[in-house]
C-alpha cells in the first residue's frame, strides 16, 4: 500500500469515528462508521473491527453489526480475497507468496487465502514473471550480464518468486538474446538470493507503485460482490 493510500484509508476511517461518536446508539454507530468504509471502498471482516474499536464501539455492538453486514453480503472476505488476488497479480505481477502475505495483513482467515490463491494458474504465475525478466532485460541492455541479471533478479525478489524460478527464467531471457554460454555460467548464484541492489535503476523495480491504493480498491470493488458502492438517500450508500 503507498503512502498516500495508507493516509488516505487513516484520514477516512477517522472522518467516520468523528461522525459517529454524535450518535448516541452503540449499534447505530457502529453501523455509520462500516457504511462510511464500504461506501469508499471494499473492506474485509478484520479492517471494519478494527475500525469500529477505535471508534470506541462495545464488542457486543460491533460483533452484531458484523454479522449483519456479513448476512447481507456487505462483508465478504473471500470474495475481497478473489479480487484481491486478480487485481494485485495482474496489475503489479506479485507472486502467490506476497499475495498470501498481503492478504493475512488485511485480516483473511487461511482458508479463505488459500482458495483465492489456488484460483491463480501456476503457469500463469510463471509467465507473470517471464513477462517482468523480460521487461527488465529490455531495459538493461548494454549493461554488463551480471548487473543485468543482479537487477532482474532483485526486481523478482521483491515481488515474492523464488530464487530458483528467476534464475531459470533469467538465463532463458539472456540465452534469447545470444548470451554466451561462458558468461552466464559465471553469474553468481548468490546474487539472485538478494533482493536488495544498489543500481540505479532499481527505483524502476517497484512497478506501478505509483497507483494509489484507492485504484486497487476500485479494480478489488469490480468484483467483491455486495461490497460496492449503491447510493440512498442517506448519502452512506446502503441502507441496513
Amino acid at each position: 500500500m503507498t503512502r498516500y493510500g495508507r493516509a488516505s484509508e487513516s484520514g477516512e476511517a477517522a472522518a467516520s469515528e468523528a461522525q459517529a461518536r454524535d450518535v448516541q446508539d452503540p449499534e447505530a454507530r457502529a453501523r455509520l462508521i462500516c457504511l462510511r468504509l464500504l461506501t469508499a471502498a471494499p473492506r474485509t471482516r478484520a479492517q471494519l473491527a478494527q475500525a469500529m474499536r477505535h471508534g470506541g464501539i462495545p464488542a457486543e455492538a460491533a460483533d452484531a453489526i458484523l454479522v449483519r453486514f456479513t448476512d447481507a453480503g456487505l462483508i465478504d472476505d473471500a470474495a475481497f480475497a478473489r479480487a484481491w488476488v486478480e487485481s494485485r497479480h495482474h496489475s503489479r505481477g506479485l507472486s502467490k507468496r506476497s499475495l498470501s502475505a498481503e492478504l493475512r495483513r488485511q485480516g483473511i482467515q487461511v482458508e479463505e487465502i488459500r482458495e483465492a490463491i489456488d484460483a491463480l494458474d501456476p503457469e500463469q504465475e510463471v509467465a507473470t514473471a517471464r513477462h517482468l525478466v523480460e521487461r527488465k532485460m529490455a531495459s538493461t541492455r548494454g549493461r554488463p550480464p551480471e548487473t543485468r541479471a543482479r537487477q532482474a533478479a532483485g526486481m523478482l525478489a521483491r515481488k515474492g518468486y523464488p530464487p530458483g524460478l528467476a534464475f531459470r527464467l533469467i538465463r532463458e531471457a539472456m540465452q534469447q538474446e545470444g548470451a554466451g554460454l561462458g558468461e552466464l555460467d559465471e553469474l553468481d548464484a548468490d546474487a539472485y538470493l538478494d533482493p536488495d541492489t544498489d543500481d540505479a535503476g532499481a527505483g524502476s523495480d517497484a512497478e506501478d507503485t505509483s497507483t494509489g491504493q484507492n485504484a486497487e480498491d476500485a479494480s478489488a470493488g469490480q468484483d467483491a460482490e455486495g461490497t460496492g458502492s449503491g447510493r440512498h438517500g442517506d448519502g452512506t450508500g446502503y441502507s441496513l
